[in-house]
């Protein structure tokens, strides 16, 4: 389906704020506190130890080649899509390597570990929000599960495990500590990131006025609700669960009414990942009953 074009803009927008702040996350926190870390950036810092090759320019020339290599395995729609991570990043890095006060930020190397873990994580994390990938080291996963069908999270995390070993060979205890540490945290960041905005709240109402928190959920929530059919388990009488998903804000509320309609209702919460469909990811249409 095609994309309505404010979106189409907010996404351009978000991938080059993404990239931004990832450059940020690098220059105020990573160079300056002579860290270790993964991906693209992470060769990058191993090629400048060995031959002192500026690390915004072996990272444009490192995603030129991946980006070339991505779409001819993976196609335009591929390619398209990570065009504007492959040359912007490098060239918003090295504008920023030349700002004097953002390389000057801290000299604690464990706010940068910090900081800088989740500037990164979420960087990445608004970049594939945006339906778009940070290219460099994302390609080669992507390209060897295509062939060999060989899962990416694996992949990734072979490919990163092996690019903070090579920077272990140069780098002191503490070093290595800390860059195993700010790849636990932007990891953990990014997943907090992708899920943001689209975790519900499922809840499930068994009670004896089923029929009128029902109708309560519909009416005062808005919300739609599911009837399943069940039975007790001692005295085998057949009693209706209420199901609905709601948003964490809309909790409360649903558990006032509940409660107001039947204190002895019983109640199962559990949060959900994701929801599709109507009124979550999809416009909300109403239809008429049928008398």
């Amino acid at each position: 389906m095609k994309q309505h074009p404010f979106d189409q803009l907010k996404n351009l927008v978000l991938i080059f704020a993404g990239n931004t702040l990832y450059a940020l996350g690098v220059v105020m926190f990573i160079l300056p506190g002579g860290m270790i870390t993964g991906g693209t950036t992470g060769i990058a810092l191993t090629v400048n130890h060995y031959f002192h090759v500026p690390i915004s320019v072996f990272v444009f020339c490192f995603n030129l080649i991946m980006f070339i290599i991505g779409a001819v395995v993976l196609g335009k729609k591929f390619a398209l899509t990570t065009l504007i991570s492959t040359f912007y990043y490098p060239f918003i890095l090295g504008v920023l390597e030349n700002v004097p006060a953002l390389g000057n930020f801290t000299n604690d190397v464990a706010l940068s570990t910090i900081f800088g873990g989740l500037m990164i994580g979420s960087a990445i994390g608004i970049v594939i929000r945006a339906g778009a990938s940070t290219g460099g080291m994302d390609i080669p996963p992507l390209v060897l599960n295509k062939k060999f069908g060989i899962p990416v999270s694996v992949l990734l995390y072979v490919f990163d495990s092996s690019i903070l070993l090579m920077q272990m060979l140069f780098s002191n205890k503490d070093q290595i500590l800390y860059g195993i540490l700010l790849v636990m945290i932007y990891t953990v960041v990014l997943d907090k990131v992708l899920l943001l905005g689209t975790t519900q709240t499922q809840v499930k109402v068994v009670s004896k006025k089923y029929a009128e928190i029902n109708q309560a959920i519909i009416s005062e929530l808005d919300r739609g609700s599911t009837l399943i059919y069940g039975e007790t388990g001692y005295l085998h009488q057949e009693q209706p669960l209420v199901l609905s998903v709601v948003s964490n804000r809309e909790l409360t509320r649903l558990n006032q009414i509940v409660m107001g309609i039947d204190p002895s209702a019983f109640m199962i919460i559990s949060k959900v990942n994701e929801v599709k469909g109507r009124g979550f990811s999809s416009q909300k249409i109403y239809q008429k009953k049928e008398s």
